[in-house]
């Protein structure tokens, strides 16, 4: 994939490029959530909006996992190549440089005498900064991919099940059922957590792997996971308004390496991959889609623009309606596809620019080099 280093010699498939769109449209309705304070508020009485936001976010929580799951799919059978490791880091410099100069000339960049240092570090080391904890992961994440491809292609089945289940246990079992903070738990927000995710799809990819056997029991996987989710997240809601004791707990089901978070992740996953979509003109849009879709996040996401796009759309169509449930899934709806709709573009036009760019240097040194590098490590 564009920007996340999908390795793919043949025409993208276009049912997973449908479930990276989704996959993305999720994890912009967790950050509208989020950033929106939507979500239910411990010792706070609850409104019918943030019951609803609080379902929605259970539904929406596997989006990440799935989005790993999908690249290192495709990721572990490819040839990592180096141009694709400095291919995503331009895309990263692309936004953290150029969307900051952008704000700047407009006059609405942000700039307190107390930080300008460490803002200046999170532009121009923006994977050592985490500018974006999801790009630093990955980042590392890809790069240890070849050793992990070559240790799924050595391993034999029972060895690398074994390292899955021993990766599980580590980042996964134990903290969804033990209710205290554990030191070496982050969450899902490491690389730790993506090597677990690449091997358990390498391990699904070499081996063919059919998860819950059809569509419609990995649909049934992912809906009761989610609703698990919900519900789980919902009654510590209440256990902790009314009596307390569970403060750390009530946050766990929305991790992205608790359980049945990973449950369901698989569960959607493995539904795409018995879905067949049909070669038509909706097929090529999806996949020119797609590859986009990375920089609808890195957009969004900006340390500029990611606490204040939630406002600025409200100036755009009204305040939030916390007061009633369907003019808030309505609000939550139109703001989800402003964004996804405005990255998208934004990410095209990025795109048109490396594309230029490519065409111009590609028989410099630099880019011979680059090639060569490629050709020597692959």
């Amino acid at each position: 994939m564009e920007g996340t280093g999908e390795v793919q010699t043949q025409k993208r498939n276009p049912s997973f490029e449908l479930l990276r769109i989704i996959a993305m449209l999720m994890i912009i309705t967790l950050h509208f959530n989020t950033h929106s304070d939507a979500l239910l508020q411990l010792g706070l009485p609850a409104r019918g909006s943030q019951i609803f936001a609080a379902v929605i976010q259970a539904f929406c929580i596997p989006g990440v996992n799935t989005y790993i799951l999908i690249s290192g799919y495709f990721l572990s059978k490819g040839k990592v190549k180096p141009s694709r490791i400095l291919q995503l880091i331009c895309q990263v410099y692309f936004y953290t440089i150029l969307v900051s100069v952008a704000m700047m000339i407009v006059g609405t960049y942000v700039l307190q005498s107390n930080n300008s240092v460490y803002k200046l570090a999170q532009y121009v080391f923006p994977i050592s900064s985490e500018h974006y904890w999801f790009v630093t992961a990955y980042v590392i994440m890809y790069i240890l991919a070849p050793v992990m491809n070559a240790a799924a292609e050595k391993l034999s089945r029972k060895q690398l099940k074994a390292v899955i289940i021993g990766l599980l246990i580590w980042f996964s079992v134990i903290k969804s059922f033990v209710p205290v903070v554990l030191a070496t738990d982050r969450y899902g927000y490491d690389f730790g957590w993506f090597i677990c995710l690449y091997l358990i799809a390498a391990y699904i990819r070499k081996y063919d792997v059919s998860l819950f056997y059809d569509a419609t029991r990995s649909a049934l996987v992912y809906l009761i996971s989610c609703g698990i989710i919900a519900t789980m997240s919902i009654s510590l809601y209440y256990i902790n308004l009314n009596w307390g004791g569970l403060v750390h707990y009530s946050t766990v089901p929305y991790h992205f390496n608790f359980i049945f978070t990973l449950t369901a992740s698989l569960g959607l996953f493995s539904f795409f991959r018995f879905y067949k979509m049909r070669e038509d003109r909706a097929a090529d849009v999806v996949r020119a889609i797609g590859p986009l879709t990375f920089g609808v996040y890195l957009l969004h996401m900006h340390e500029e623009i990611k606490d204040r796009w939630v406002e600025w759309l409200e100036h755009f169509i009204g305040e939030i309606p916390y007061h009633s449930v369907p003019l808030f899934a309505w609000h939550a709806l139109l703001s989800v596809l402003i964004v996804f709709v405005a990255g998208i573009f934004v990410d095209w036009i990025r795109k048109m620019i490396f594309e230029y760019v490519g065409r111009v240097l590609h028989d410099t040194w630099l880019f011979k080099k680059i090639r060569e590098l490629d050709e020597a490590l692959c």
